[in-house]
């Protein structure tokens, strides 16, 4: 591994995804800080920095993915260190954004839990926040400091584009997604149709019917979040049984929890596509399921917010 030129900028990881830290700390050429995270005996959280970060700049990689609020918890005390440890900036790689999902008042008496999580990061002592494709764009706002949100849709692109499939339509599984699957469409050259469907109640997916051309085409469904994977599935079958040839599916933020992976399995899906914000555990790695990974992309990030060049480029 060549080593980064500059000995101020440090990476360091916590415990929700090691593996991704170390390969981002590869591809930019430093190695991983030293630090620990050890538990009491009653579950308190304590963190040790071993080694000097006096007037460094300090990325530190964790998504806040399951157990959410213990990874959160971890990443809060670690800004903490890092302050009191003089720092010169604190940034937070965050390639899964946990609670995005409660981004507004649906309701009446509902918390915005994603706006909490903001302001937690930024009271703690961060000095910006690095992120992938957030579940809301607008979280961003909610953030008074910089927040730099890269894009999952290259990677899989590339991808896509690799298997030579043909005849593909994009397939967005619902209104809200619409803008993605344009992205991916307009990179593979491709139509788009929509899934239109309504939600009972939370995790509860009805598919109702499908607007686009799908009859006898390759048909790739995109989301940014795989969690039960109800309205991937449902999309899928919906998809097969109203002509398309074959199914694919992609999403950045594989959560697939509960039943994900039994629906997954049983599913029409040929292949889902996943990048590695979350770690795929041993049960969760089926043959259906392919991991890209997206550290190349935030290393160069990183690079690039050190040596204060332009992010926008990695956008494309």
């Amino acid at each position: 591994m060549a080593g980064y030129k500059d000995s101020s900028l440090k990476v360091f990881t916590l415990n929700s995804n090691p593996s991704l830290a170390e390969e981002i700390a590869a591809h930019i050429g430093v190695e991983l800080g030293k630090s620990s995270v050890t538990a009491f005996s009653d579950g308190e959280i304590q963190i040790n920095i071993e080694e000097s970060i006096r007037g460094c700049d300090v990325y530190v990689v964790q998504s806040t993915s399951e157990p959410v609020n213990q990874h959160l918890m971890e990443l809060l005390i670690m800004i903490d260190a890092l302050k009191r440890a003089s720092a010169k900036t604190i940034n937070i790689v965050m390639p899964y954004y946990g609670y995005a999902r409660q981004d507004r008042k649906a309701r009446a008496r509902e918390p915005i839990t994603a706006k909490l999580v903001a302001d937690l990061l930024q009271t703690a002592g961060a000095s910006r926040v690095i992120t992938l494709d957030l579940h809301a764009p607008q979280i961003q706002g909610f953030f008074d400091i910089p927040v730099d949100q890269l894009v999952g849709v290259p990677i899989l692109s590339d991808y896509w584009r690799g298997k030579g499939l043909d005849d593909i339509v994009v397939v967005s599984p619902d209104h809200g997604g619409v803008t993605r699957a344009r992205h991916l469409a307009d990179r593979l050259k491709a139509p788009i149709a929509i899934i239109d469907k309504r939600r009972p109640r939370p995790n509860v997916a009805e598919v109702m019917n499908i607007v686009g051309n799908i009859e006898g085409k390759t048909a790739i469904l995109i989301d940014d979040i795989i969690d039960t994977a109800g309205t991937i599935t449902l999309g899928a079958n919906a998809l097969i049984e109203n002509g398309a040839k074959e199914v694919y599916a992609c999403c950045t933020h594989p959560v697939l929890s509960g039943p994900a992976i039994d629906r997954i399995n049983s599913s029409k899906i040929k292949e889902l596509v996943v990048t590695n914000t979350i770690p795929l555990k041993d049960e969760k790695q089926i043959d259906k399921i392919t991991p890209l990974s997206v550290a190349p992309l935030i290393s160069e990030a990183i690079i690039r917010v050190h040596e204060l060049q332009s992010v926008s480029i990695l956008f494309d």
